[in-house]
């Protein structure tokens, strides 16, 4: 039965006993629950699983060296969903303290497996709304890294602090500008867009796209950020009409 079978009392004691056999096994030296939960093939019952670490960790300073010690364990395993389930382990924490779980973030976005580097995407992205200088700097590191996967993911990673602080991550972004990879520059192109519908966004944004050298690319953007301004309609703070308004106002080639 899945997390999402149980009926709420049942998820909300469920979700209690988790907490309470991790933290024991925390005190213990014991991994056999947190082996079962950080491999489980439901994704709620893991991230129940790294969910309850990073509660852990805030609530007991005495046991962050074992949960270091389990983590760094932990991410040699040879299953991709205990390692998955580490990183987003680590970016709980990293969402407080983000030095201490900084060379496990690194390890993952090496990793073999793409649900793992997915799991480092998805942590910067939290981590970066919560604890933005450490991890905008971290991230920083890899923009020009040689492997354009990195890249693409380094940039994908950023977006989440783009959308209430986009004046963070246009630095950042605009390194990007000339990468001649696919890949990159559709992702590059597509957090433009994601960046560009909240309230006070869309003119940061074009402001900045004003200094950019690569003209082609910023085009590509406007036609994406008038796009993302009709497909997220419901959540943008001006219609496409609006958008399209501002720009032809806003922005001279």
């Amino acid at each position: 039965m899945s997390f999402y079978d149980l009926n709420k009392s049942e998820r909300i004691e469920l979700v209690d006993k988790i907490n309470q056999q991790i933290l024991s096994e925390l005190k213990s030296g014991k991994q056999k629950y947190i082996l079962d939960y950080f491999s489980d093939e439901d994704t709620y019952i893991r991230k129940t699983g790294y969910l309850a670490i990073g509660k852990i960790y805030i609530a007991n300073k005495t046991l962050h060296p074992s949960i270091f010690k389990l983590l760094n364990s932990l991410f040699k395993n040879e299953n991709e969903k205990i390692r998955q389930t580490v990183i987003n382990a680590a970016g709980e924490i990293g969402k407080k303290d983000f030095d201490s779980i900084e060379q496990l973030m690194k390890a993952g976005l090496f990793d073999e497996h793409h649900s793992v580097r997915n799991a480092v995407i998805g942590s910067i992205k939290k981590m970066g709304e919560k604890n933005p200088k450490p991890t905008i700097a971290f991230a920083k590191l890899f923009l020009k890294h040689p492997d354009k996967e990195i890249r693409r993911e380094i940039c994908h990673g950023i977006e989440l602090r783009g959308r209430t602080h986009p004046q963070d991550i246009l630095p950042l972004l605009k390194e990007l500008q000339d990468d001649k990879t696919a890949r990159v520059r559709n992702t590059l192109v597509h957090v433009l867009g994601q960046i560009a519908y909240k309230k006070g966004c869309l003119e940061t944004v074009i402001k900045d796209l004003k200094t950019w050298k690569n003209k082609e690319l910023v085009k590509d953007a406007i036609e994406e950020i008038i796009d993302v301004h009709h497909r997220y309609r419901n959540f943008s703070v001006k219609t496409q009409d609006e958008a399209i308004e501002y720009i032809e106002k806003n922005y001279r080639d």
